[in-house]
């Protein structure tokens, strides 16, 4: 029970400050000329992850640990630092971009598109399948499938909108 806990409380201290640095950023790049696209399906996100949290903290927090999945969880975090560290100053949890800007061709970026929507998508699955609710991480799997639907449609756009890209 102790252990689940504390889990959760690093994952939800993870996430807050992930926002800090998220905000700072977003700040950085809006000053810079910054263009956000898809705030209108911002709050989804939010809602979605907050949900997440709060499910896990209602449903997991005196459940015993399945410490494969958790180990799992714990190389997708490796995955989340690769990804921040690759978009540097640029890394934000909102679609903003920069006129002008080449896009980041660096880190996992030199493999897949979108690396920050895959390790999202797997975190969201993994550390509820680490409780044993299965139910829950396919609810929310579903959900954010459906709204990352949006997001990457929404990301393409500005990014196509951007100088930089044909």
């Amino acid at each position: 029970m102790i252990t689940s806990i504390v889990i959760l409380a690093l994952v939800t201290a993870q996430r807050l400050g992930e926002l800090v640095l998220a905000r700072r950023n977003t700040a950085r790049l809006m000053a810079h000329g910054g263009v956000e696209t898809g705030a209108a399906h911002y709050p989804l996100i939010v809602a979605l992850h907050a949900a997440w949290l709060i499910g896990l903290f209602i449903l997991a927090w005196d459940r015993p640990v399945n410490w494969i999945w958790m180990g799992l969880f714990i190389v997708l975090q490796l995955g989340r630092v690769w990804v921040i560290a690759s978009l540097g100053a640029r890394w934000t949890t909102r679609i903003i971009t920069v006129p002008d800007e080449p896009l980041v061709r660096r880190g996992p970026y030199r493999f897949v598109s979108h690396p920050n929507y895959i390790v999202v998508a797997a975190e969201i699955a993994v550390l509820p399948l680490a409780f044993g609710l299965n139910a829950f991480a396919a609810i929310l799997s579903i959900l954010n499938a459906a709204i990352l639907a949006i997001r990457i449609r929404a990301e393409a756009e500005a990014l196509r909108m951007s100088s930089k890209v044909p």
